[in-house]
């Protein structure tokens, strides 16, 4: 890696927005073939960072070269130009066109009739496809695809505009473990063809795993860069929030106390008599790979899906929980593992998605009590940390953190007993994190009760007083904080270990 070209330098490079400097001098240098992974802190300054370089938006001071040679680009085309292509979460397909057409829309080959040739199309999106290893036809709609092969024709997109630099932000956040082995043994490929991966993760363990250098951001400034076996997650995690975090998870004694929450026989179409315990106090963790039946049960307590038969008693008397209306009216509250589509309104404001779940309690007469409301929003803002200008501010043009943290203060204001969390720290940060850690054990100490369920097994077993596992819509094994590791709990998840079926 010492001796390769550089493909990409960024200089200094300043962006400054009305009232914010959002980057303040930062320098990136990315090397052929190498997988550059790009850490911070929502809000340090990725995001702009990666439109600046494909394009997106212009930078204010600082220089930018393309193999040494000052580029600045006015457009996403000047930098496809360039060599440079971007694969944002949210995939930019037409879902009702082809493999074929997706990968060359906007430059679709023509006769010398001014139609689309078609077969020059399909020879050479298949060609390429065929390059990637991947089994689908181009002539496959989009729509038919799965997330991850969406992915990879993103990928081939890329490599049909000759792309030398190829940024992927969040590419893993919505694959299986097998679809993510399939993507970086593309990510490997890619990179014996000397075609450089800048890198944009949350899950420290798969930067380590595939980059070859790492660069952190803090506050819109640049840190560090260095070589991944020069470094380690603690030294990383210290360098994107400016301290140690040591204590990740909040150190807990919990003595088991009264059940406050009970499932009996519960049977839905992948739930299978299932039944569970909840103590006062406790966070109760459920571990499960995809399909296993975890988030359907969760909804199934919070009556967003329905449930064939079975019971769910809270402190000891059976509650309709047939709707999350009459759910949260029972004491029961639900965070999404989807905060975007089934959490938030994300082009609403922050002080209107707060108040979404309590505006009965809010109400006086037919009108919202606006100085209750705003006492309340500004209180649990102030409790969360929630870093925004205004709260009248759009909720989409928060960090995924602080959207998170919205989602919270939603039910804190309802005040639940019993909250549920889907996979809660998903897509934030290190640092939000370990806020959200602490505002769960916060919460356990007020005698709220937590479900817990996430496939980030450290923090499951971290943050949890007791796990159980599930597989195909059952309890399979129940462990003791004490006895739950990762070994055991994906033995039994994956049915390794049979437990009590």
């Amino acid at each position: 890696m010492q001796n390769k070209n550089l493909i990409l330098k960024l200089d200094s490079i300043v962006k400054v927005f009305p009232g914010v400097k959002a980057l303040d001098g930062v320098h990136l240098d990315v090397k052929q073939g190498e997988v550059h992974a790009l850490c911070g802190e929502n809000g340090a300054g990725k995001s702009t960072l990666m439109k600046i370089i494909s394009g997106a938006q212009s930078y204010t001071s600082g220089k930018m070269y393309m193999e040494e040679k000052e580029v600045k680009f006015h457009s996403t085309k000047d930098a496809e130009n360039k060599g440079i292509a971007m694969i944002y979460q949210e995939f930019n397909m037409i879902l009702d066109l082809s493999v074929a057409e997706n990968m060359y829309l906007g430059r679709l080959p023509k006769t010398k009739m001014g139609k689309i040739d078609w077969k020059t199309l399909y020879n050479n999106a298949q060609e390429v496809l065929d390059k990637l290893g991947l089994a689908f036809n181009c002539k496959t709609k989009v729509k038919s695809l799965s997330v991850a092969e969406t992915q990879m024709v993103e990928i081939a997109k890329c490599l049909t505009i000759g792309a030398k630099v190829i940024i992927m932000d969040e590419p893993t956040a919505a694959l299986t473990d097998d679809e993510m082995r399939v993507l970086f043994a593309i990510i490997e490929d890619l990179k014996k063809k000397n075609i450089s991966i800048l890198y944009i993760s949350h899950r420290m363990d798969e930067i380590f795993q595939i980059s070859d250098r790492i660069t952190v951001l803090r506050d819109g400034k640049y840190i560090a860069t260095k070589n991944i076996g020069e470094t380690d997650y603690d030294d990383v995690v210290s360098m994107m929030v400016g301290r140690s975090l040591d204590n990740l998870y909040p150190e807990r004694n919990y003595i088991q106390k009264e059940v406050v929450l009970e499932l009996q026989n519960i049977n839905s179409k992948l739930i299978k008599k299932l039944s569970l315990e909840l103590h006062k106090g406790e966070v109760l963790g459920i571990a499960g790979l995809i399909g296993s039946g975890t988030i359907e049960l969760s909804k199934i307590i919070y009556g967003a899906l329905p449930m064939n038969s079975g019971s769910i008693l809270i402190n000891g008397e059976i509650k309709d929980c047939s709707s999350p209306i009459k759910a949260l009216a029972a004491g029961i509250g639900f965070v999404s593992d989807d905060r975007k589509q089934e959490g938030l309104v994300l082009i609403r404001n922050i002080k209107e998605n707060i108040s979404l779940s309590s505006l009965k309690k809010l109400t006086k007469g037919i009108h919202i009590d606006k100085k209750l409301e705003m006492q309340q929003i500004n209180k649990h803002v102030k409790q969360l940390n929630i870093r925004i200008s205004s709260v009248l501010q759009n909720t989409g043009n928060l960090s995924g953190g602080n959207q998170q943290k919205v989602v919270f203060a939603k039910l804190l204001e309802a005040n639940p007993s019993i909250w549920i969390l889907d996979e809660p720290t998903r897509g934030v940060d290190v640092g939000a994190k370990a806020e959200i850690y602490t505002i769960i054990d916060q919460l356990t100490k007020q005698g709220k009760s937590i479900i817990l369920i996430s496939t980030d097994l450290p923090e499951l077993i971290g943050m949890s007083d007791r796990v159980l596992v599930m597989r195909e819509g059952k309890i399979v094994i129940e462990f003791e904080k004490s006895k739950a590791n990762q070994e055991n709990i994906l033995a039994y998840a994956s049915g390794g270990v049979n437990g009590n079926e």
